[in-house]
Formats: structure tokens, C-alpha cells, sequence
């Protein structure tokens, strides 16, 4: 009955790969706006399959132009999606942390960012912040670049010390409001703007400074460190995901991971 039908092993591999690269697609527009268009474009993308097994010609040609076009618009109108599905990519395979990410750096001569790091100046401030309920926002960077994020705020290129970050976060300073980033063991700007996360899975008791972590850390590889203002609770964000420490010791456990990695 079905003898018409030919079915391959790279038929098979081709459907797989296929709803894989949906289904990761959906993960990264959930709970967004943009789920609705991508619904919308699938329910399109369905009825033109269904239009040209048909041999409905003129309606073919019609939505097959409109498709056409609209590939160009998917980038524009998915463009921070797209963006991000791209890094958690990188991160995931070029992550010289493990053998995926060693192999290809080594075939494609890329060469990991050396971090370098006052950890015990880090520590000590974010234990005394901690302690006092002084909201904190750092990032560390790491293999990206963060200029992007340091031009929105100001440039005081100084060397690290716990003195100095805890007199810029403090509540009186102009400017403890925003993100500080750190490179190369600098303290390269303060009072830095992030874009907020989307993901509707962040808890409710996490305020803007959590979220502005989360919303970075979707967008580079940096390590990005949070004190609560209400609660004192020292947190890190790492590619979308924020988890809350137990204290300043597991705060350093985790920066000697990022020093130690090199």
C-alpha cells in the first residue's frame, strides 16, 4: 500500500535535526513576544507545504514569495534571538573548559582569554556589601567584550581594590546606581547599563539588578556577580542562569574557577 514511499537513514537524520533546531529555537522565544510571530510563520511555512502538494500553482507562487521576503524580515524581527541562540552556542562548543570547545579552538587557532584577577579584593568587597545590604552589579570579563555596555556608563579605568568598589556601590556615591566591569584586573567603568532579561522563569523577589545579570549574561560569556540590596545574598549569573551562594567563600571558589581555567 505505502510501496511509494522511500524512506532513508539521512531522511530519518534530516527530520531530526530539523525539529532539534526548532525545538531549541522555541526554548530561546519562550515566554516572549516573538513566539507568537515565529507560531505564526510556522502556520504559513504548513499551509504552503500543503498548498504545493496540492499543485495549487498560483497560491504556490504567491506564498512562496511572501516567504522569500520574509526570511529577510525573520532576521530583523528575531535579531536578538538569533543573536543569542548563536552564543549559547559558541559557549556550549567553544568553551575551552572541555573537550567540545578545546577541540575547535585548537582547530580554528582561537586562543581563550586569559583572566586575570584580584580575587581577594572581589571577596572581601562583596562580603562587606553582603553584610551591610549594599546592592553591588559586577561583570568579569572574559572571552567577550563588554565595550558595548562600558560606553553607556563612565570610564574610570582604576586599579581593582576592595576600597574602591566598595566606595563606588556605596548608596551615597553617583555611581553605585548600574553595572561595574572589570577587565584585565581594572576597574574599567562604572554605572553601566544592561539590557533586562525576558525569561519569565526569573523568581518574583529578583529585582532589576538580578534581572539586568540574567539579561547579560544571555548576551556575553562574562561572569557577572549580584548583592541584594533587601536581602544581602550574593548571586552569579552565567550564560542566563543566576544562582544564589551561600556566602563569600563559594564567591571565591567560583572566581578561582574562572582564574584557574586558564
Amino acid at each position: 500500500m505505502f510501496n511509494f514511499i522511500h524512506i532513508r537513514f539521512i531522511d530519518v537524520f534530516d527530520i531530526l535535526l530539523v525539529a532539534i533546531l526548532i525545538y531549541q529555537v522555541f526554548k530561546l522565544m519562550k515566554g516572549t513576544v516573538a513566539i507568537r510571530i515565529f507560531f505564526s510563520i510556522v502556520v504559513i511555512y504548513l499551509f504552503w507545504g500543503l498548498v504545493r502538494a496540492l499543485n495549487m500553482e498560483l497560491l504556490s507562487t504567491l506564498l512562496g514569495q511572501v516567504l522569500g521576503v520574509g526570511v529577510l524580515a525573520l532576521f530583523i524581527v528575531f535579531q536578538p534571538e538569533i543573536r543569542r541562540f548563536l552564543l549559547r552556542l559558541s559557549m556550549r562548543y567553544f568553551d575551552a573548559n572541555n573537550w567540545s570547545g578545546m577541540f575547535w579552538r585548537t582547530l580554528f587557532f582561537m586562543r581563550k582569554a586569559t583572566v586575570i584577577l584580584d580575587i581577594d579584593a572581589i571577596t572581601r568587597a562583596c562580603r562587606d556589601m553582603s553584610e551591610h545590604r549594599i546592592g553591588a552589579l559586577i561583570l568579569i570579563t572574559r572571552d567577550s567584550l563588554l565595550d558595548t555596555y562600558s560606553e553607556t556608563g563612565d570610564i574610570i579605568d582604576a586599579r581593582l581594590s576592595c576600597r574602591l568598589l566598595e566606595n563606588i556601590f556605596f548608596k551615597n556615591s553617583p555611581l553605585h546606581d548600574g553595572a561595574m566591569i572589570i577587565e584585565n584586573n581594572r576597574i574599567k567603568a562604572a554605572r553601566c547599563t544592561l539590557p533586562i532579561t525576558e525569561n519569565p522563569d526569573i523568581p518574583a523577589d529578583y529585582g532589576m539588578r538580578h534581572r539586568a545579570a540574567v539579561g547579560a549574561s544571555e548576551h556575553t560569556d562574562a561572569f557577572i556577580i549580584v548583592v541584594s540590596e533587601e536581602t544581602g545574598c550574593i548571586s552569579v549569573a552565567e550564560h542566563g542562569d543566576i544562582i544564589c551562594l551561600s556566602g563569600a567563600n563559594e564567591l571565591r571558589a567560583k572566581l578561582l574557577e574562572i582564574v584557574g581555567g586558564n
